[in-house]
């Protein structure tokens, strides 16, 4: 019997991946950018994707969410913006974090980073439960508070997320830039250096401890969290066929407790629980959320 879990889970988790390869592919798609180390500047350009999918990405067709936000906030003629707000409101309100464990590129690098052998995997780091509010608090001040409040002498903003932390946007668009676009090379000095240190704890950290970034550090699955127990798109748990063997519990990645919060704020929807249960109490469905009416 447990073997059949197992073949069923690794099937799961293959077709996961190639959905995160191919949604990847597909949106990061302009591949003369590549060659000629530019960006596209399509109309597309104007679009959000839903993951984090860097604007400079010289591939990228559309733009990430988290850079988008920043450049509206730190613009000196900031205006409220319906088509962000709705876009958050609309991914979310009907997937939630499925974006993190399915369509994110550099969710996808995570994924295949931890699966390089490594001396040592680490399961739970100390303090893990603390660490995760981070994510929540860069959100607030990298994302929303510094490029609001911390201005030049005209008034502009700046990206602080994008420039000093994302590790997305150094491995996506900063080193195929810097490899193939001789001005950008000649004028990479200490902040690529920097952000290239990120990149590399990262890299590494990913090999021993599954998604840390989106565990610890990413405003975008912040933010998609929030609507994850709301979202159409979510787990339900059968409680007449669970028998409380916490199979599904041992399963999680993200080491959530799915038995007692199925659709925490954590879980990416990488459906790991629903594969782990021999009872099949667990599913994801669509389905609206009657607790919030009454």
């Amino acid at each position: 019997m447990k073997r059949s879990f197992r073949i069923i889970s690794a099937g799961k988790e293959r077709l996961r991946i190639w959905v995160q390869i191919v949604f990847t592919a597909a949106t990061n798609g302009y591949w003369k950018g590549f060659y000629e180390g530019r960006i596209y500047t399509g109309p597309s350009k104007s679009l959000c994707l839903p993951g984090l999918n860097c604007y400079s990405c010289p591939g990228a067709l559309g733009s990430c969410p988290i850079g988008s936000l920043q450049a509206v906030l730190a613009s000196r003629n900031f205006t409220f913006s319906f088509y962000l707000t709705g876009f958050f409101l609309l991914v979310g309100s009907l997937i939630g974090r499925i974006v993190c464990g399915w369509l994110c590129p550099f969710g996808l690098i995570q994924d295949l980073l931890h699966r390089i052998p490594f001396v040592k995997k680490i399961k739970r780091v100390p303090g893990d439960r603390t660490l995760r509010y981070a994510k929540y608090g860069i959100l607030l001040i990298f994302v929303i508070l510094l490029p609001m409040f911390v201005v030049d002498i005209v008034g502009q903003g700046e990206p602080w997320f994008c420039k000093w932390i994302c590790p997305s946007g150094t491995l996506m668009a900063g080193w195929p830039l810097v490899f193939r676009n001789d001005g950008i090379r000649q004028a990479a000095g200490l902040l690529f250096l920097w952000k290239n240190g990120i990149l590399l704890l990262l890299i590494l950290l990913s090999m021993m401890i599954y998604r840390p970034f989106c565990k610890y550090v990413c405003p975008l699955g912040a933010i998609y969290g929030f609507f994850n127990k709301i979202s159409l798109y979510r787990l339900r748990i059968d409680r007449s066929r669970c028998v409380h063997c916490h199979a599904c519990t041992r399963s999680c990645k993200m080491n959530i407790n799915v038995e007692a919060n199925p659709n925490s704020m954590e879980c990416i929807r990488c459906g790991s629980c629903i594969s782990a249960c021999g009872q099949k109490a667990l599913s994801i469905r669509a389905e609206r959320n009657d607790s919030l009416l009454k």
